[in-house]
Parts: structure tokens; sequence; C-alpha cells
């Protein structure tokens, strides 16, 4: 028993171009044709084929590669563990998104943070979430976990809520006795070491140069001078254990 190029293409759930396309190929042998030399008349052979493409493009792999395996798909483990290695990403991608959207519908959170900062945005201005946010696409997911246990802990609020209500004309001594209280949390002594995500000293240095302008844009005047004398007082003060603000790390003199 023969089939056309129809009824073929119906018995292996694909199309007729699909057919004519896997002929332009070389996926799929022609048929013989009809006494009139026109009607193709398609075998088991074929359906074999076409049932075959179809499995394997239906487990990822491309026509490329089903070209290349030829009728046979014995000796050609590693296009299936490459492609066993790229589904396994694909679902820890899947997974995150998931949580992420799970952790985005409870009541009160917002997309203007990182999705583990939820929990301790609260107390945060604009400001201070935006550099957050740019932390997080900067900095390993190693110091943004400890950055996120330090503002959790939050053990010297009325510091940073003076950093952040500092007016852009504070005076003189507003300023010097700001940075006084924070010199023991910054710099070397007590801050958080963030580690860059780059993997060159180019993209290194391009980090650190877009957190020197998020700074600069994000904070006033008063404020980057207070984090300038507190990171030159803190060489000369006791160690503390409390590391910066997100607007008070150690790159704040970037």
């Amino acid at each position: 028993m023969t089939w056309s190029t129809r009824e073929i293409a119906e018995l292996s759930g694909t199309t007729t171009k699909a057919v004519r396309y896997y002929h332009e190929i070389g996926l799929l042998e022609e048929p013989d044709r009809e006494p009139n030399g026109y009607n193709k008349r398609y075998e088991v052979r074929h359906l074999t084929r076409l049932l075959q493409i179809k499995r394997l493009t239906g487990l990822g792999l491309s026509l490329a590669q089903v070209a290349e395996m030829g009728t046979e798909s014995d000796g050609h483990p590693s296009v299936f563990q490459e492609i066993d290695a790229e589904l396994e990403a694909t679902v820890e991608r899947i997974q995150g998104i998931r949580q992420e959207l799970a952790t985005l519908s409870r009541p009160g959170a917002t997309t203007d943070v990182p999705t583990a900062f939820q929990d301790v945005a609260r107390p945060l201005r604009e400001n201070d979430r935006a550099l957050l946010t740019i932390y997080a696409q900067l900095f390993s997911e190693e110091s943004m976990d400890t950055l996120r246990d330090v503002l959790g802990a939050d053990p010297h609020g009325a510091i940073d809520d003076a950093f952040r209500d500092l007016p852009a004309d504070a005076d003189e001594a507003t300023r010097q006795a700001l940075a006084e209280r924070m010199a023991p949390f910054v710099g070397a002594n007590g801050s958080v070491t963030l580690e860059p995500k780059a993997a060159t000293p180019r993209q290194a240095e391009a980090a650190r140069n877009a957190v020197g302008q998020a700074l600069q844009a994000l904070y006033n005047e008063a404020q980057l001078d207070v984090l300038q004398r507190a990171h030159e007082l803190s060489s000369t003060v006791e160690p503390a254990t409390r590391p910066d603000t997100p607007g008070t790390t150690d790159t704040a003199d970037d």
C-alpha cells in the first residue's frame, strides 16, 4: 500500500509543506511516482522516517542535528546529553521564575527591589531601592545574601534614617557629626565586601564605574560628602560588625 503526500502528512501528524521541505534538505528520501509521473507513492519506510523526524524534533533536536544523525540515532549520545542539559537549565530557570512570581503575588510585594529583598525593603527610600536593583545586577548572589541579612538585622536604624534624611544643604557640623557616627560601620572595618559578578578586569571596572555613577545620581551632595568623610575616618576607629546600608558601601568613593 502507498500514500499520497497529503495522506502521509496526515498519518504522520505533519503538513504537506513540511514533507516537501524535508525532501528539499535531504531529510526524507524522494518516493517513487505513479506511472503518470506526477503523483508520489509514499511507502512504510517514508512514514517511519517522518515519525522519526517528528519525534526527534519534538525532543528538541534541530533539523540539522536530525540530518547529521541520518536514519540511525545510535552513536550520538552526546546530542541527547546536550539537549538534556539545556532542558535542565530551562527547568531551573522556570522554577526560579515561578518562585519570583509567587513572591510578587504576596500582599505588599513590590517590583522596585530584587525579589529576595521584599521582606527587608520597607524602610528603604526610592534611591536605596534603585541602588539595590543595580547591585543585584553587578554583584554576586553571595554578596547580595549578606547584604540582605544585614538590612534585615538593621541594628543602627537611627543612623540610617539620619543619613537618608540629610538635606543637600546640611552644614559642616551636621555632616561631620554624622560621618563620625557612621565611621565604625563603613569602609574596610565594617562594611560588606561586595564581590562583582565580572569575569574580566574590564567588566569589573565597568561595574565600579556604574556604581559610582549611580551613587552620584541617587544621593545628594551632602550625603556623598558624609560617605567620603566616614570612609576616611573608618581607618581610625574601632571596627564594627554592621556593614553599610545600600547607599554606603565600599564602592561609595568610586
